[in-house]
C-alpha cells in the first residue's frame, strides 16, 4: 500500500466537516441471531478481517509540501491517503450493550465524528434485546469513500459471495511516472477552459436559489444532535406503479419523498401548499466494475420537489419530466453539478474555506435524495443473511433532513437522518413514506 494525494472532492468532504455536522456516510444493516453469542461472533469476525482489506487500513493525513511541477500546482495544503502504521481494528470494531432500538442507538452513534488520526471507518455491532437479531452500523468518512466504494468496503469483511468472473479489462496506461510536459501556455489554457465551466455551473446553481420556497423543518436551526429512522416497501409494488404511469423506478422512489413531505407537513400543521423544496440528487461518475478506486466520484442534478401539487400521479409526472431534463443535459452541467467545481480549487483553498463552502450548501439546495446501489446477491456476515439495509446520508451543514435509499433482495430501503431537535416527529416521515407508496398504487387503479 502507498499514500497518494486526496483528490479534491475528497478534500472537500475532509475540510467542511465540523462537530456539530460530521461528514459520515454509514448503513444499519439488520441479521437473524441463532444464539445468544452471534452479536459478539460477528464483532470477531469484522476485527478480523479488517486487517486484510486494504482500503480499511488507510488513514488521511494533512500535508503541506510544496509543489515540485507544474503538474501539481494544487497539492500545497493538501492531504493524502496512507497507511496506517499502528492500525489496530479494535479501534474501529465495537460491541455494544443489548438494545430495543436498533434506530434509536443508531441515531446517537451517528452524532459523534470519526477519529481522523486513525483510519476514519467504524463497524457498531448491536445486539437485539430479544436475542433473536443484531444490527450492525458501518460508519465511514465521505473523503474515505463514496457510496459505492463503501458498499465495496463493507462487502470486504462481510461473507465471501460467489461472484462471476469480472470481464478481462485492457490495462490502463500508467500514468504519474513521466514528468509532464506541458508548456505553460496549455496550463493557461486548460486553466481558462476550466475557469468558464465553472463559472457555467456557479451561475446556475446561484439562479437556483432564486424564489425559494421551502419549508421551517428544512431550514431549522442545526443543534448537532441526530436521528434516524428506516422503512422497507415492496420493489414489487414501485414496479407496478412504474409500469402503470412511465419513468423509471428512481423516478417513483423521488416521487415518493416528495409525496411524503407534504403528507408529514401538512399533518405537523406547517402546510405544504407552494412548498418546493430543492433536492440534490448525487449522481455517480464511476464507470461500472470501477467502484474499487478509493475516494469520490460524483456529480448531481438539482430539481425541485413538487410538494405543493396535491395529485400524486401529478407530482410523479414533474419528477419524472425534471429528471429528463437533468440527463439529457447530463451531469457535468447545472447547478447539481456544483460538485465538480472541488476539481477547480487548489488544496489550500479547500483548507481555508471549507468552512464556508459547507455554511454554502444551505443555499444551494434544502434536502439530499441519494440512491446506493446494492448487488441482488444475499449478504451475509458469519452465516447470518441480510435481512434489512438502510442507507444513512450525512447531513451537511445547514440541513435538517437527508434521505437514502437502496434496494435490496426485492424491497426497498429508505434511511432517513434529521436532526433530532428540528425533526423530533422523523418516524411520522417514515410511515409517510409506506402510506405514499399506497397512495401512488390506489391512484394507479387495478
Amino acid at each position: 500500500m502507498t499514500s497518494d494525494l486526496l483528490a479534491p472532492l475528497d478534500l472537500a468532504f475532509w475540510n467542511i466537516e465540523s462537530a456539530e455536522h460530521p461528514m459520515h456516510l454509514a448503513a444499519l444493516g439488520v441479521f437473524p441471531a441463532d444464539s445468544p453469542t452471534a452479536a459478539a461472533h460477528a464483532a470477531d469476525l469484522l476485527a478480523a478481517r479488517a486487517p486484510g482489506v486494504p482500503g480499511l487500513r488507510m488513514r488521511i493525513r494533512d500535508t503541506w509540501q510544496p509543489p515540485l511541477a507544474l503538474r501539481r500546482p494544487f497539492s500545497f495544503g493538501g492531504a493524502t491517503r496512507e497507511p496506517d502504521p499502528g492500525f489496530d481494528p479494535l479501534d474501529h470494531v465495537r460491541l455494544h450493550a443489548p438494545t430495543t432500538d436498533f434506530h434509536a442507538r443508531a441515531g446517537r452513534l451517528m452524532e459523534c465524528p470519526l477519529e481522523r488520526g486513525r483510519p476514519p471507518w467504524e463497524a457498531h455491532v448491536l445486539p437485539g434485546v430479544d436475542g433473536e437479531s443484531f444490527a450492525v452500523l458501518f460508519k465511514f468518512h465521505h473523503a474515505l469513500a463514496d457510496g459505492l466504494r463503501a458498499l465495496a468496503l463493507a462487502a470486504g469483511v462481510l461473507d465471501p459471495m460467489d461472484l462471476p468472473a469480472p470481464r478481462p479489462r485492457p490495462e490502463a496506461p500508467r500514468r504519474g511516472l513521466l514528468p509532464d510536459v506541458r508548456t505553460l501556455p496549455d496550463l493557461v489554457r486548460g486553466a481558462l477552459s476550466d475557469a468558464g465551466r465553472a463559472l457555467d455551473i456557479g451561475a446556475a446553481a446561484a439562479l437556483s436559489t432564486l424564489d425559494v420556497r421551502s419549508s421551517p423543518a428544512l431550514t431549522a436551526e442545526p443543534s448537532g444532535t441526530r436521528r434516524i429512522a428506516g422503512v422497507a416497501v415492496d420493489l414489487d409494488d414501485v414496479h407496478r406503479i412504474r409500469k402503470t404511469v412511465g419513468g423509471t423506478v428512481n423516478d417513483v422512489l423521488i416521487a415518493v419523498v416528495a409525496g411524503a413531505l407534504r403528507r408529514w407537513l401538512d399533518e405537523r400543521g406547517e402546510g405544504s401548499e407552494g412548498v418546493a423544496p430543492r433536492a440534490l440528487i448525487p449522481v455517480s461518475q464511476r464507470r461500472p466494475r470501477s467502484a474499487h478506486p478509493q475516494g469520490n466520484r460524483l456529480s448531481g442534478y438539482l430539481m425541485r420537489l413538487p410538494v405543493g401539487d396535491p395529485d400524486p400521479l401529478s407530482r410523479l409526472g414533474t419528477v419524472r419530466a425534471a429528471m429528463d431534463r437533468n440527463k439529457d443535459a447530463g451531469p457535468g452541467r447545472g447547478a447539481g453539478a456544483v460538485a465538480l467545481l472541488a476539481d477547480h480549487v487548489p488544496a489550500l483553498g479547500h483548507r481555508l474555506g471549507g468552512p464556508l463552502v459547507g455554511q454554502a450548501a444551505r443555499l444551494w439546495f434544502d434536502i439530499l435524495v441519494t440512491s446506493v446501489p446494492l448487488p441482488s446477491l444475499g449478504l451475509r456476515l458469519g452465516g447470518h443473511p441480510l435481512t434489512e439495509v438502510y442507507p444513512l446520508a450525512p447531513l451537511a451543514r445547514g440541513h435538517s433532513l437527508a434521505v437514502a435509499v437502496s434496494t435490496y433482495r426485492g424491497r426497498v430501503h429508505y434511511g432517513l437522518v434529521a436532526d433530532a431537535k428540528a425533526v423530533p416527529d422523523l418516524d411520522r416521515l417514515a410511515r409517510a413514506l409506506s402510506e405514499e407508496v399506497e397512495t401512488l398504487l390506489t391512484a394507479c387503479g387495478p
